[in-house]
């Protein structure tokens, strides 16, 4: 007989265990294998050499976090049963199943506008059919519906388990330590008070503290400028592939890139559709870059050839929004230099918003030792939290270095 009861050493969280048998058979799952082969942090490596981390390492991460939040609030007397944890369990276990190849934009561009929370949703739902239903209550709890509000807060809210792996996993892989939080101390403040989940009010700062990590996570890796570009020219990668797909030519792709290439836009998910995303991966991203970057098509191979060679375009960063007339000079300016009359594959406006706390939408509660519950931003002793609730937006215009001169002329650099 199989020991399905595993401790995996995690260089993040250190050993973590599989308590659950139907926990440790979905992991074996291939939906979920395939996670291994989907980076966690998309083309960020090439900004940070060490986030090379997957969304494997992430999911695992959120389970355990989840895990141990329960095994808390259990010592505190909140009534959990088994059959609640292990719902809990396997849906942050499977929150990211429907991840595609390295960028959140290419599922639009694959899957027709299916966003991967909606992948991840139909890809649980046949999990549940493989295993007789086994699934029901942690699809029940991830969209929600779950009268327990908790459960679905733990799963997704601003306070939730993971974003708590995810940034100090991504701080650990990429070096940048304003992103390591304290998740240990977090999970020992969480309580419940009338089924929805708060934070006991002694736990405060080391919620201010979370919160401002994970701005400056956004602002400093995230929302790296070299890094959003590569993200968006690897977009137009695939965006520029398809054209040409659609157009009879015929691109040198692995089998299931080149059908999703040559599936016509606002045509709906077909039949299979979902079991071929599943065969996709990073692999075939990269396969594709390198076949395409000696392309005939200049556009293409262009583009290719800055992620593959990793020479990417001339980027500034700007606070205020940015004039579209100088935006259409330097686009008039590469269409000279290139003699194409597509330049706009060239020269972009990437526009980048955070909002560090939303508390309009999701507040965070605190609970005294009255059982007093209150926001987060009303409490007597926060020191952050009223100034991290407005939006922060910068403008990031990239184009080719091969202008700049001429460009220097319009711009301040």
């Amino acid at each position: 007989m199989i020991n399905k009861l595993k401790i995996i050493n995690d260089p993040v969280h250190g050993f973590i265990k599989i308590p659950y048998e139907i926990v440790f058979d979905v992991i074996e799952h291939p939906y979920f294998q395939r996670l291994r082969r989907i980076s966690q942090t998309g083309l960020l490596s090439l900004v940070y050499p060490g986030a090379v981390h997957t969304r494997f390492h992430h999911a695992l991460g959120a389970t355990h976090l989840m895990y141990t939040a329960l095994e808390t609030l259990k010592v505190k007397g909140v009534e959990i049963s088994q059959e609640e944890e292990e719902a809990a369990m396997l849906a942050i276990l499977l929150h990211d199943v429907g991840h595609g190849p390295y960028s959140h934009a290419l599922e639009m561009l694959l899957m027709d506008n299916c966003h991967h929370e909606k992948l991840s949703l139909l890809l649980m739902s046949q999990l549940n059919q493989d295993f007789n239903g086994r699934l029901s209550l942690a699809i029940e709890m991830f969209l929600g519906k779950y009268p327990r509000k908790f459960f679905k807060q733990l799963i997704s809210s601003q306070l939730d388990v993971d974003r708590l792996d995810y940034l100090k996993r991504d701080s650990f892989y990429s070096g940048v330590s304003e992103g390591n939080v304290n998740a240990q101390r977090i999970i020992t403040m969480l309580n419940v008070h009338e089924e929805e989940l708060v934070v006991d009010s002694k736990g405060i700062y080391s919620i201010e503290n979370f919160l401002t990590a994970r701005m400056f996570m956004y602002w400093q890796v995230y929302f790296h400028k070299t890094s959003v570009v590569a993200e968006n020219i690897l977009v137009k990668i695939l965006k520029r592939a398809k054209e040409l797909s659609l157009a009879g030519d015929l691109l040198p792709a692995t089998e299931q890139l080149s059908y999703f290439l040559k599936k016509a836009p606002n045509e709906g998910l077909a039949s299979g559709d979902l079991h071929r995303f599943t065969q996709l991966d990073d692999s075939d991203i990269m396969f594709g870059l390198k076949s395409w970057s000696q392309h005939s098509d200049k556009i293409l191979s262009h583009l290719c050839q800055s992620i593959t060679e990793r020479n990417f375009p001339k980027s500034i960063i700007y606070s205020k929004e940015i004039n579209p007339g100088i935006v259409q000079e330097i686009i008039k300016i590469t269409n000279d230099f290139y003699q194409v009359k597509d330049a706009d594959w060239f020269v972009d406006v990437i526009e980048k918003s955070l909002l560090p706390y939303d508390a309009a939408q999701q507040p965070i509660y605190m609970k005294n030792k009255e059982n007093k519950v209150y926001r987060l931003e009303e409490a007597e002793n926060q020191i952050l939290a009223q100034h991290i609730t407005e939006a922060n937006t910068k403008y990031i215009l990239s184009f080719p270095r091969e202008v700049l001169s001429k460009a220097n002329q319009l711009i301040k650099i």
